[in-house]
Protein backbone atom coordinates (compact mmCIF):
# COMPACT_ATOMS: atom_id res chain seq x y z
CA UNK A 1 0.00 0.00 0.00
CA UNK A 2 2.79 2.39 0.94
CA UNK A 3 4.69 1.56 -2.25
CA UNK A 4 1.61 2.29 -4.31
CA UNK A 5 1.25 5.68 -2.54
CA UNK A 6 4.88 6.55 -3.24
CA UNK A 7 4.45 5.54 -6.85
CA UNK A 8 1.29 7.61 -7.27
CA UNK A 9 2.63 10.73 -5.50
CA UNK A 10 4.85 11.93 -8.38
CA UNK A 11 2.02 11.29 -10.80
CA UNK A 12 -0.36 13.28 -8.60
CA UNK A 13 2.12 16.14 -8.26
CA UNK A 14 2.71 16.14 -11.99
CA UNK A 15 -0.99 16.40 -12.72
CA UNK A 16 -1.39 19.08 -10.01
CA UNK A 17 1.51 21.19 -11.29
CA UNK A 18 0.37 20.73 -14.87
CA UNK A 19 -3.07 21.91 -13.88
CA UNK A 20 -1.65 24.94 -12.07
CA UNK A 21 0.57 25.78 -15.04
CA UNK A 22 -2.39 25.52 -17.37
CA UNK A 23 -4.40 27.86 -15.16
CA UNK A 24 -1.50 30.33 -15.06
CA UNK A 25 -1.16 30.24 -18.82
CA UNK A 26 -4.89 30.77 -19.21
CA UNK A 27 -4.73 33.76 -16.87
CA UNK A 28 -1.89 35.21 -18.90
CA UNK A 29 -3.87 34.70 -22.07
CA UNK A 30 -6.90 36.35 -20.50
CA UNK A 31 -5.01 39.47 -19.42
CA UNK A 32 -7.08 42.47 -20.40
CA UNK A 33 -5.36 45.40 -22.11
CA UNK A 34 -6.82 48.89 -21.72
CA UNK A 35 -6.27 52.19 -23.46
CA UNK A 36 -4.29 53.76 -20.63
CA UNK A 37 -1.90 56.69 -20.83
CA UNK A 38 0.96 54.23 -21.00
CA UNK A 39 -0.69 52.41 -23.89
CA UNK A 40 -1.47 55.72 -25.61
CA UNK A 41 2.18 56.83 -25.34
CA UNK A 42 3.20 53.52 -26.89
CA UNK A 43 0.74 53.67 -29.78
CA UNK A 44 1.30 57.35 -30.63
CA UNK A 45 4.95 56.77 -31.44
CA UNK A 46 4.16 54.74 -34.55
CA UNK A 47 2.32 57.38 -36.63
CA UNK A 48 4.69 60.05 -35.33
CA UNK A 49 7.48 57.99 -36.87
CA UNK A 50 5.87 57.54 -40.28
CA UNK A 51 3.44 60.39 -41.10
CA UNK A 52 6.28 62.35 -42.70
CA UNK A 53 8.19 59.31 -43.95
CA UNK A 54 7.73 59.45 -47.72
CA UNK A 55 9.29 56.12 -48.69
CA UNK A 56 8.61 53.24 -49.15
CA UNK A 57 5.33 54.29 -50.72
CA UNK A 58 2.48 52.56 -52.54
CA UNK A 59 0.75 55.27 -54.57
CA UNK A 60 -2.16 53.45 -56.20
CA UNK A 61 -2.63 56.15 -58.83
CA UNK A 62 -3.51 55.85 -62.52
CA UNK A 63 -1.04 57.64 -64.81
CA UNK A 64 -2.57 59.36 -67.81
CA UNK A 65 0.81 60.54 -69.08
CA UNK A 66 4.41 60.95 -67.91
CA UNK A 67 3.81 64.38 -66.37
CA UNK A 68 1.73 62.78 -63.62
CA UNK A 69 4.57 60.62 -62.32
CA UNK A 70 5.37 62.77 -59.29
CA UNK A 71 6.65 62.27 -55.77
CA UNK A 72 4.12 61.16 -53.15
CA UNK A 73 4.52 64.40 -51.19
CA UNK A 74 3.78 66.45 -54.31
CA UNK A 75 0.65 64.49 -55.11
CA UNK A 76 -0.53 64.20 -51.50
CA UNK A 77 1.02 66.96 -49.38
CA UNK A 78 -0.94 65.89 -46.27
CA UNK A 79 -1.36 62.12 -46.60
CA UNK A 80 1.92 61.04 -48.19
CA UNK A 81 3.54 59.12 -45.31
CA UNK A 82 2.98 55.73 -43.71
CA UNK A 83 3.41 53.71 -46.92
CA UNK A 84 0.00 54.51 -48.46
CA UNK A 85 -2.67 57.20 -48.44
CA UNK A 86 -5.29 55.49 -46.29
CA UNK A 87 -2.76 54.47 -43.63
CA UNK A 88 -1.65 58.08 -43.41
CA UNK A 89 -5.26 59.18 -43.00
CA UNK A 90 -5.97 56.86 -40.10
CA UNK A 91 -2.55 57.61 -38.64
CA UNK A 92 -3.70 61.24 -38.41
CA UNK A 93 -6.97 60.04 -36.87
CA UNK A 94 -5.01 58.09 -34.25
CA UNK A 95 -2.98 61.11 -33.18
CA UNK A 96 -6.06 63.33 -32.97
CA UNK A 97 -7.87 60.67 -30.95
CA UNK A 98 -5.03 60.20 -28.46
CA UNK A 99 -4.19 63.89 -27.96
CA UNK A 100 -7.88 64.55 -27.42
CA UNK A 101 -8.27 61.75 -24.84
CA UNK A 102 -4.96 62.12 -23.01
CA UNK A 103 -3.91 65.69 -22.13
CA UNK A 104 -0.80 64.27 -20.43
CA UNK A 105 0.41 62.42 -23.54
CA UNK A 106 4.20 62.62 -23.39
CA UNK A 107 4.68 63.75 -27.02
CA UNK A 108 1.61 65.98 -27.04
CA UNK A 109 3.35 69.17 -28.15
CA UNK A 110 5.18 67.37 -30.95
CA UNK A 111 1.89 65.89 -32.18
CA UNK A 112 0.03 69.20 -32.09
CA UNK A 113 2.83 70.88 -34.04
CA UNK A 114 2.76 68.06 -36.59
CA UNK A 115 -1.02 68.23 -37.01
CA UNK A 116 -0.87 72.01 -37.31
CA UNK A 117 1.61 71.63 -40.14
CA UNK A 118 -0.37 68.89 -41.85
CA UNK A 119 -3.90 70.30 -41.69
CA UNK A 120 -3.10 73.29 -43.87
CA UNK A 121 -5.91 74.59 -46.11
CA UNK A 122 -3.72 74.83 -49.22
CA UNK A 123 -2.45 71.29 -48.75
CA UNK A 124 -6.01 70.01 -48.38
CA UNK A 125 -6.95 71.71 -51.66
CA UNK A 126 -4.11 69.83 -53.36
CA UNK A 127 -5.43 66.57 -51.89
CA UNK A 128 -8.84 67.39 -53.35
CA UNK A 129 -7.34 68.13 -56.75
CA UNK A 130 -6.06 64.56 -57.02
CA UNK A 131 -9.62 63.22 -56.87
CA UNK A 132 -10.49 65.30 -59.93
CA UNK A 133 -7.73 63.89 -62.13
CA UNK A 134 -9.01 61.68 -64.94
CA UNK A 135 -9.08 57.98 -63.97
CA UNK A 136 -8.41 58.80 -60.30
CA UNK A 137 -11.92 59.90 -59.36
CA UNK A 138 -12.49 56.60 -57.52
CA UNK A 139 -9.15 56.71 -55.68
CA UNK A 140 -9.45 54.99 -52.26
CA UNK A 141 -13.13 54.15 -52.75
CA UNK A 142 -14.54 53.55 -50.15
CA UNK A 143 -11.93 52.55 -47.56
CA UNK A 144 -9.90 55.74 -47.62
CA UNK A 145 -13.08 57.80 -47.94
CA UNK A 146 -14.43 56.23 -44.74
CA UNK A 147 -11.27 57.03 -42.78
CA UNK A 148 -11.37 60.67 -43.92
CA UNK A 149 -14.89 60.91 -42.50
CA UNK A 150 -13.78 59.23 -39.27
CA UNK A 151 -10.97 61.80 -39.02
CA UNK A 152 -13.43 64.61 -39.69
CA UNK A 153 -15.76 63.21 -37.03
CA UNK A 154 -12.92 63.11 -34.49
CA UNK A 155 -11.92 66.70 -35.19
CA UNK A 156 -15.46 68.09 -35.13
CA UNK A 157 -16.23 66.43 -31.79
CA UNK A 158 -13.20 68.04 -30.12
CA UNK A 159 -13.89 71.33 -28.37
CA UNK A 160 -10.51 72.92 -29.03
CA UNK A 161 -9.64 76.06 -31.06
CA UNK A 162 -6.94 74.34 -33.11
CA UNK A 163 -9.14 71.31 -33.75
CA UNK A 164 -11.95 73.55 -34.97
CA UNK A 165 -9.57 75.18 -37.47
CA UNK A 166 -8.23 71.83 -38.59
CA UNK A 167 -11.78 70.52 -39.03
CA UNK A 168 -12.71 73.58 -41.07
CA UNK A 169 -9.68 73.09 -43.32
CA UNK A 170 -10.40 69.38 -43.83
CA UNK A 171 -14.15 69.74 -44.36
CA UNK A 172 -14.05 70.56 -48.12
CA UNK A 173 -12.34 67.20 -48.75
CA UNK A 174 -14.86 65.42 -46.53
CA UNK A 175 -17.74 67.12 -48.33
CA UNK A 176 -16.28 66.08 -51.68
CA UNK A 177 -16.13 62.45 -50.56
CA UNK A 178 -19.71 62.55 -49.28
CA UNK A 179 -20.73 63.73 -52.75
CA UNK A 180 -18.82 60.80 -54.20
CA UNK A 181 -20.60 58.38 -51.88
CA UNK A 182 -23.96 59.80 -52.95
CA UNK A 183 -23.14 59.30 -56.62
CA UNK A 184 -21.57 55.86 -56.16
CA UNK A 185 -24.05 54.08 -53.88
CA UNK A 186 -27.05 54.06 -56.25
CA UNK A 187 -24.82 52.59 -58.97
CA UNK A 188 -23.40 49.78 -56.84
CA UNK A 189 -25.66 46.83 -57.63
CA UNK A 190 -23.89 44.28 -55.40
CA UNK A 191 -21.92 44.79 -52.18
CA UNK A 192 -18.20 44.05 -52.15
CA UNK A 193 -17.75 41.30 -49.57
CA UNK A 194 -13.96 41.05 -49.45
CA UNK A 195 -11.93 41.11 -46.24
CA UNK A 196 -9.71 43.88 -47.63
CA UNK A 197 -10.00 47.58 -48.51
CA UNK A 198 -13.02 47.62 -50.86
CA UNK A 199 -15.34 46.01 -48.28
CA UNK A 200 -18.64 47.85 -48.66
CA UNK A 201 -19.93 47.28 -45.13
CA UNK A 202 -16.83 48.81 -43.55
CA UNK A 203 -16.93 51.83 -45.84
CA UNK A 204 -20.60 52.43 -45.03
CA UNK A 205 -20.24 51.81 -41.29
CA UNK A 206 -17.69 54.56 -40.66
CA UNK A 207 -19.50 56.90 -43.03
CA UNK A 208 -22.76 56.32 -41.14
CA UNK A 209 -21.10 57.34 -37.89
CA UNK A 210 -20.10 60.66 -39.38
CA UNK A 211 -23.48 61.22 -41.02
CA UNK A 212 -25.05 60.75 -37.60
CA UNK A 213 -22.75 63.21 -35.89
CA UNK A 214 -23.20 65.74 -38.68
CA UNK A 215 -26.99 65.19 -38.60
CA UNK A 216 -26.88 64.78 -42.36
CA UNK A 217 -30.19 62.96 -42.81
CA UNK A 218 -29.85 62.73 -46.58
CA UNK A 219 -26.51 60.95 -46.27
CA UNK A 220 -27.75 58.73 -43.43
CA UNK A 221 -30.77 57.69 -45.47
CA UNK A 222 -28.64 56.89 -48.52
CA UNK A 223 -26.38 54.65 -46.42
CA UNK A 224 -29.26 52.98 -44.61
CA UNK A 225 -31.11 52.23 -47.84
CA UNK A 226 -27.96 50.86 -49.46
CA UNK A 227 -27.20 48.67 -46.44
CA UNK A 228 -30.71 47.21 -46.42
CA UNK A 229 -30.62 46.64 -50.16
CA UNK A 230 -27.28 44.85 -49.91
CA UNK A 231 -27.68 42.83 -46.73
CA UNK A 232 -31.23 42.63 -45.38
CA UNK A 233 -31.98 39.26 -47.02
CA UNK A 234 -28.69 37.59 -46.02
CA UNK A 235 -29.12 34.40 -43.99
CA UNK A 236 -26.99 31.58 -42.56
CA UNK A 237 -23.62 33.30 -42.86
CA UNK A 238 -20.73 30.82 -42.80
CA UNK A 239 -17.99 32.08 -40.47
CA UNK A 240 -16.23 28.77 -41.14
CA UNK A 241 -14.90 30.28 -44.38
CA UNK A 242 -13.18 33.13 -42.57
CA UNK A 243 -10.54 34.36 -42.56
CA UNK A 244 -9.02 34.63 -45.98
CA UNK A 245 -5.23 34.67 -46.05
CA UNK A 246 -4.95 38.45 -46.59
CA UNK A 247 -8.01 39.61 -44.63
CA UNK A 248 -7.83 42.51 -42.21
CA UNK A 249 -11.62 42.82 -42.02
CA UNK A 250 -14.22 40.16 -41.26
CA UNK A 251 -16.87 40.35 -44.00
CA UNK A 252 -19.41 38.77 -41.65
CA UNK A 253 -18.75 40.94 -38.60
CA UNK A 254 -18.48 44.13 -40.64
CA UNK A 255 -21.90 43.38 -42.10
CA UNK A 256 -23.30 42.78 -38.62
CA UNK A 257 -21.70 45.99 -37.36
CA UNK A 258 -23.32 48.03 -40.13
CA UNK A 259 -26.76 46.47 -39.75
CA UNK A 260 -26.60 47.03 -35.98
CA UNK A 261 -26.28 50.73 -36.70
CA UNK A 262 -28.86 51.19 -39.46
CA UNK A 263 -31.70 48.97 -38.17
CA UNK A 264 -33.89 49.56 -35.11
CA UNK A 265 -32.84 47.20 -32.33
CA UNK A 266 -35.78 44.81 -32.64
CA UNK A 267 -35.35 44.51 -36.40
CA UNK A 268 -31.62 44.04 -36.00
CA UNK A 269 -31.98 41.22 -33.47
CA UNK A 270 -34.45 39.43 -35.75
CA UNK A 271 -32.10 39.90 -38.70
CA UNK A 272 -29.10 38.64 -36.69
CA UNK A 273 -30.93 35.45 -35.68
CA UNK A 274 -31.41 34.68 -39.38
CA UNK A 275 -27.95 35.83 -40.40
CA UNK A 276 -26.05 33.69 -37.89
CA UNK A 277 -28.16 32.17 -35.08
CA UNK A 278 -25.14 30.50 -33.43
CA UNK A 279 -23.74 33.90 -32.43
CA UNK A 280 -26.27 33.87 -29.55
CA UNK A 281 -24.72 30.69 -28.15
CA UNK A 282 -22.44 31.46 -25.15
CA UNK A 283 -19.99 28.93 -26.63
CA UNK A 284 -19.76 30.78 -29.97
CA UNK A 285 -16.12 30.99 -30.95
CA UNK A 286 -13.84 32.35 -33.66
CA UNK A 287 -10.15 31.55 -33.70
CA UNK A 288 -7.90 34.63 -34.02
CA UNK A 289 -6.08 35.00 -37.31
CA UNK A 290 -2.58 33.53 -37.09
CA UNK A 291 0.49 35.28 -38.52
CA UNK A 292 3.71 33.42 -39.24
CA UNK A 293 5.66 36.25 -40.93
CA UNK A 294 5.09 39.83 -39.80
CA UNK A 295 7.57 41.17 -42.35
CA UNK A 296 5.12 40.23 -45.12
CA UNK A 297 2.82 43.19 -45.75
CA UNK A 298 -0.09 40.98 -46.78
CA UNK A 299 0.21 38.27 -44.14
CA UNK A 300 0.38 40.84 -41.34
CA UNK A 301 -3.11 41.92 -42.41
CA UNK A 302 -4.36 39.21 -40.05
CA UNK A 303 -3.25 41.25 -37.03
CA UNK A 304 -5.59 43.92 -38.36
CA UNK A 305 -8.32 41.30 -38.68
CA UNK A 306 -7.99 40.49 -34.98
CA UNK A 307 -8.37 44.15 -34.06
CA UNK A 308 -11.31 44.80 -36.41
CA UNK A 309 -13.07 41.68 -35.18
CA UNK A 310 -12.52 42.91 -31.63
CA UNK A 311 -14.12 46.31 -32.21
CA UNK A 312 -17.16 44.72 -33.91
CA UNK A 313 -17.53 42.17 -31.10
CA UNK A 314 -17.20 44.78 -28.33
CA UNK A 315 -20.00 46.89 -29.79
CA UNK A 316 -22.16 43.86 -30.49
CA UNK A 317 -21.71 42.59 -26.92
CA UNK A 318 -22.84 45.97 -25.55
CA UNK A 319 -25.90 46.10 -27.79
CA UNK A 320 -27.88 43.40 -25.90
CA UNK A 321 -27.36 41.24 -22.81
CA UNK A 322 -27.98 38.12 -24.94
CA UNK A 323 -24.70 38.91 -26.69
CA UNK A 324 -22.62 39.88 -23.65
CA UNK A 325 -20.54 36.70 -23.96
CA UNK A 326 -18.89 38.17 -27.06
CA UNK A 327 -16.80 40.51 -24.90
CA UNK A 328 -14.55 37.62 -23.94
CA UNK A 329 -14.08 36.71 -27.61
CA UNK A 330 -13.19 40.33 -28.40
CA UNK A 331 -10.55 40.26 -25.64
CA UNK A 332 -9.07 37.05 -27.04
CA UNK A 333 -8.61 38.65 -30.47
CA UNK A 334 -7.21 41.87 -29.04
CA UNK A 335 -4.75 40.07 -26.77
CA UNK A 336 -3.47 37.90 -29.60
CA UNK A 337 -2.15 40.78 -31.70
CA UNK A 338 -1.64 43.78 -29.42
CA UNK A 339 1.82 42.77 -28.09
CA UNK A 340 3.17 42.43 -31.63
CA UNK A 341 2.64 45.85 -33.19
CA UNK A 342 5.37 47.99 -31.65
CA UNK A 343 9.04 47.71 -32.58
CA UNK A 344 8.17 45.20 -35.27
CA UNK A 345 8.45 45.44 -39.03
CA UNK A 346 7.38 48.57 -40.92
CA UNK A 347 4.82 46.54 -42.89
CA UNK A 348 2.75 46.32 -39.72
CA UNK A 349 3.98 49.35 -37.82
CA UNK A 350 2.75 51.86 -40.39
CA UNK A 351 -0.95 51.09 -39.80
CA UNK A 352 -1.73 48.61 -37.03
CA UNK A 353 -1.60 51.12 -34.17
CA UNK A 354 -4.71 52.80 -35.56
CA UNK A 355 -6.61 49.51 -35.63
CA UNK A 356 -5.45 48.65 -32.13
CA UNK A 357 -6.50 52.05 -30.78
CA UNK A 358 -9.91 51.84 -32.44
CA UNK A 359 -10.47 48.41 -30.88
CA UNK A 360 -9.29 49.55 -27.45
CA UNK A 361 -11.63 52.51 -27.65
CA UNK A 362 -14.60 50.16 -27.99
CA UNK A 363 -14.09 48.43 -24.62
Amino acid sequence: MFKMYVFCLPLFLGVFLSSCTGKTENKMKEKTHRLTLEQANRLSKLPCKCLQQEFPNKLGQVLNDSTELLRPQTLHPVFYGCFDWHSSVHGHWLLVNLVKKFPALENREQIIALLDEQFDAAKIRQEMAFFKVKNNESFERTYGWAWILKLQEELESWDDPKARRWAENLSPLSDLLIEKYMVFLPKLVYPIRTGEHPNTAFGLSLAYDYAGQKKDEKFKTAIREAAKRFYEKDINYAFAYEPGGYDFLSPGLQEIDLMRKVLPKGEFMSWLKKFHPMIFDPEFDLEPGKILDRTDGKLVHLDGLNFSRAWCLYDLAKSDEKLAHLTKLAETHLNYSLPNIVDGDYMGEHWLASFACYALGKQ
